[in-house]
């Protein structure tokens, strides 16, 4: 379907891609993946034709549409936004075009006649009579309402518009798909219907996300960018990290013999093959991973860093206790009579259909935000650790490089020298001249692995987590993830990372502006709960 043939990349002396060599095939969903800096966007814009290789080729099969994810969210403003997701099929819209402005002519010949009527039978081949009510249900299908389909594209928000695009490149059946971070600003319950949807798509999707169980959802392939090559992998990304630990730390085990090596393998393969049976991903449908080469298995080049919560002490009983709290704005309630109390060992989801509710609530916890109403108390042994959405504030001097900025932060003497600081650091990946980095170069991801190493030096035994996924990379997002589930202590948490959410949480605490609905379940059950669906539904009536 989609062949990349010798492509070379080269900026300078730095080489991305080297000789790649590759297919993609039909029936198939490719998840790209790689560290931060590996190639994935530029790979996306070179097969889909926005970028030039320095050398090699991309070919896609004569006759066959692509369909790309495009990130100009300003290209359509003109448009109205069911013209906007019918242009995700040009052939399509331009011949709807040239038949519309046809019809429209005041002196209407019998030629154009004919050519409406050549035009019309390309037109119903291509399913053209349906694709208003196509591109009406695919909007609706994405959370936008009726009303807003008529509209033109400049006039709808930022958060929308999004999802018009996204719209657009999945209008048509396109033969290749292509999506770089589709996910981005789409809440649980639209990301479901979009794995649904491409889990149950029959044509080539390649992909790259940050979002674990969305790959793990829809990938029947994880392509691997590393040392610059692409390798395919069977199976979702689940499966390709847990094997390639394995087959990482199996190289470390040299005295261990090859026939055990090979049997523990197979086992993983076994275990991990019931486990997807069960589940409802691409996987299962496709190629199955018992089919799976053993030698195919490879370690991984990349570099995790290295999480660790530790406390100064054990918390006693008394954790929080919120009660009848309450936050407004001009524009909106955000939430409404919360009332709560935190239970050690707790780990909270604090989820919200408004982000600015759960923002607001943990500003109010810190001190930064006063409530309009209510109370809360900590527990007297408890110590915080918070890390907030926007992080800006902690980077206002250019001038203090890593170290200098980290020691801000230190409590005793020990922890003000710079062997102590740099240890920090060396575990979220800045070592040797990375800790002199100045905090004005900084990219979102660095900065939230500096706040992490500020919050493991806090060693407090309660850690609060706006948004914590937010510009990490996959290794970073699942590092952070390991690093919750194995903590201690307590947690409360806001991620749009549904993996995250499902294996950290034992508790969902809802803010919502009638009132808290909070339940001890896992993420996915008490999104799946009909009970609760009813009653979220009333809560933000």
């Amino acid at each position: 379907m989609l062949t990349v043939s010798n492509l070379s990349v080269q900026f300078g002396k730095r080489i991305l891609f080297d000789e790649v060599n590759t297919k993609f095939t039909i029936g198939n969903c490719y998840g790209i993946i790689g560290a931060n800096g590996s190639g994935k966007s530029t790979f996306l814009k070179i097969i889909s034709g926005k970028k030039d290789p320095t050398s090699g080729q991309v070919i896609i099969d004569p006759g066959k549409r692509m369909s790309v994810l495009t990130q100009d969210h300003y290209a359509f403003d003109e448009y109205m936004v069911l013209d906007a997701v019918m242009m995700g099929n040009k052939k399509l819209f331009n011949i709807k075009k040239e038949m519309d402005a046809i019809y429209a002519k005041e002196d209407f010949s019998e030629e154009d006649g004919n050519k409406v009527g050549e035009l019309g039978v390309d037109f119903e081949e291509m399913g053209g009579w349906n694709a208003e009510s196509d591109a009406a249900t695919m909007l609706s299908s994405l959370g936008i309402k009726e009303d807003l389909h008529y509209t033109l594209m400049s006039e709808v928000d930022g958060k929308m518009k999004l999802r018009v695009l996204l719209a657009q490149a999945l209008f048509g059946n396109p033969d290749v798909l292509v999506m770089d971070e589709p996910t981005n600003d789409l809440d649980f319950e639209t990301i479901g219907w979009l794995e649904n949807f491409i889990a149950n798509y029959d044509n080539t999707v390649i992909v790259v996300s940050h979002d674990r169980h969305f790959l793990d959802a829809v990938c029947t392939h994880i392509s691997d960018i590393d040392f610059g090559k692409i390798n395919h992998f069977s199976g979702n990304y689940t499966f390709w990290y847990e094997s390639s630990q394995l087959a990482a730390k199996q190289r470390a085990q040299q005295n261990k013999k090859s026939e055990e090596k090979k049997k523990e393998l197979e086992e993983f393969i076994r275990r991990f093959s019931a486990n997807v049976a069960k589940s409802k991903q691409a996987t299962s449908r496709k190629k199955m991973i018992e089919k799976l080469n053993i030698d195919d298995i490879k370690p991984s080049s990349r570099r995790y860093p290295a999480i660790i919560f530790d406390r100064d002490r054990e918390a006693g009983d008394q954790i929080l206790n919120v009660e009848h709290l309450s936050k407004s704005t001009d524009e909106e309630v955000l939430f409404n009579d919360i009332h709560f109390n935190l239970n050690k060992g707790d780990k909270v989801a604090l989820i919200s259909k408004n982000s600015k509710a759960v923002s607001a609530f943990y500003e109010i916890l810190n001190g930064n935000l006063t409530q309009d109403s209510g109370k809360f108390q900590w527990g007297v042994t408890t110590s915080q650790a918070y890390l907030p959405l926007d992080n800006s504030s902690f980077f206002t001097d250019a001038n203090l490089n890593l170290v200098d900025w980290l020691r801000q932060y230190a409590k005793t003497e020990e922890e003000r020298e710079e062997v102590f600081l740099r240890g920090f650091l060396g575990k979220m990946i800045f070592s040797g001249e990375e800790a002199l980095k100045k905090c004005n170069v900084l990219s979102g991801g660095e900065k939230v692995r500096c706040m992490i190493s500020r919050m493991m030096m806090n060693r407090a035994n309660v850690l609060m987590l706006d948004e914590p996924t937010n510009h990490l990379d996959l290794e970073s997002i699942q590092a952070f993830n390991n690093s919750l589930s194995n903590f201690k202590g307590t947690v409360i948490f806001t991620t749009h990372d549904h993996e995250f959410a499902h294996t950290v949480a034992n508790r969902i605490i809802e803010l919502t502006p009638n009132g808290v609905i909070d339940r001890y379940s896992t993420f996915d059950d008490y999104l799946e709960n009909e009970s609760i669906k009813e009653l979220r539904a009333k809560m933000y009536l």
